[in-house]
């Protein structure tokens, strides 16, 4: 089972919801768009995981 304190949770314009390894993130960030492509490359669209994905 994930350990969920070492991820956080960021969201996109649509509220959906990713979840992302705290070691891969270079800053603080809250918003996808404020992501680089490595570090997006890393991050879960939790919508996808448990079948939740706004529409």
């Amino acid at each position: 089972m994930p350990d969920y304190s070492e991820y956080v949770f960021i969201y996109d314009k649509e509220g959906n919801e990713y979840a992302c390894p705290m070691n891969s993130l270079k800053g603080q960030v809250v918003k996808t768009d404020k992501l680089t492509d490595e570090e997006k490359q890393k991050c879960q669209n939790m919508g996808e995981i448990v079948g939740t994905e706004r529409i």
